[in-house]
Formats: structure tokens, C-alpha cells, sequence
């Protein structure tokens, strides 16, 4: 599924938003916002988020939380990342602009793999990229991450990126 925006916008999350596998999130031809809540994307493949900015997202509560057409799960409170990858493969991250999350920017974790992150920008933020929960995390020592050709801009503090038993290349 390719979601296209017709028009510019932002939009004011009050929960995290759950992305599902072969998904587009395609913000080309309009400036859109994402505030307020996290971008999850748990046990998915081929997803790209592309020219969207995303800022100000603070962490909520959980709840239950449809992932798919006929499934509902329990979800813990999310931490206020801007984009929190976990359990996933194949996931492009281009051309985003990301600032003023809670927690960290981009978070990849729990075995996540074949990850790249691309021609994006950041700012004003203190964790902005950590690949990797720690080093003693078994599942996360196969993780591949690419972070090619991204702006790195004022009021960052660390992280620029943090790899805990992570392959990457940038």
C-alpha cells in the first residue's frame, strides 16, 4: 500500500502509530507533519517512510492496538521515539526530517535487519540513532544498518549514531 498526502498537513498523533508490512509513507509534493506520537514498526518487512517530518512525539500509553485487519494486541507504553523499528527487515528511511523527540530519533532494535536510513536531516535532539538495545543482546549482533549521505545539524548531543553489536556502514 502506498500512502500519498494530496495536500500539506499535520498530523497530531495521540497514540503510536503501528505500521504494517509493505507499506509506504510516501510525504512527496506536500510538507507533512507527524507530531505527538511515535512511528512503530514491529515484526515488519518492506516499509519505507519517505519526506515526512517527524517532531515532537512524547510517549503514551499503551492500550490495545489493532495491527491488522482481524488482530488486536496489548501494547506497553511507548517511550516517545520518532521512529521505534523493532523485529524488521528491509525498511528505508529517506529524505525525513527528525527533531525534539523524548526518547531517541530512530531506535533499531531486537534483531532488526537490512535497515538504511538516507539523505534524511536532524536536529535539536540528544539521542538521535541507536542500533542496537547493548552488546549483550544476542539477536541484535546480525543487524545491518546503513546511514548514507544524512545532515547531522545543530543541537545534537550523542548518538550520531550508537551501534551496540551492530554491522553498519556510513
Amino acid at each position: 500500500m502506498w500512502i500519498v498526502f494530496a495536500q500539506s498537513m499535520v498530523i497530531t498523533l495521540s497514540h503510536e502509530l503501528t505500521v504494517n508490512s509493505n507499506k509506504t509513507i510516501d510525504g512527496r509534493g506536500a510538507q507533512v507533519h507527524i507530531t505527538g506520537a511515535q512511528i512503530t514498526l514491529q515484526g515488519v518487512r518492506h516499509v519505507i517512510i519517505h519526506n515526512v517530518h517527524i517532531h515532537h512525539s512524547v510517549p503514551h500509553a499503551g492500550g490495545m492496538i489493532r495491527d491488522s485487519k482481524h488482530h488486536y494486541g496489548r501494547r506497553t507504553q511507548s517511550d516517545g521515539d520518532g521512529i521505534s523499528i523493532l523485529s524488521s527487515s528491509n525498511v528505508w528511511i529517506d529524505h525525513v526530517s527528525m527533531s525534539s523527540c523524548a526518547d531517541g530519533l530512530i531506535d533499531v532494535v531486537s534483531g532488526s535487519t537490512a535497515i538504511t536510513v538516507s539523505n534524511s536531516h536532524f536536529t535539536k535532539h540528544d539521542h538521535v540513532m541507536l542500533f542496537g538495545a547493548s552488546n549483550t543482546e544476542e539477536q541484535d549482533r546480525m543487524m545491518q544498518v546503513t546511514v548514507a549521505f544524512n545532515h547531522f545539524g545543530k543541537g545534537l548531543v550523542q548518538r550520531m549514531p550508537a551501534a551496540a553489536s551492530a554491522s553498519s556502514t556510513w
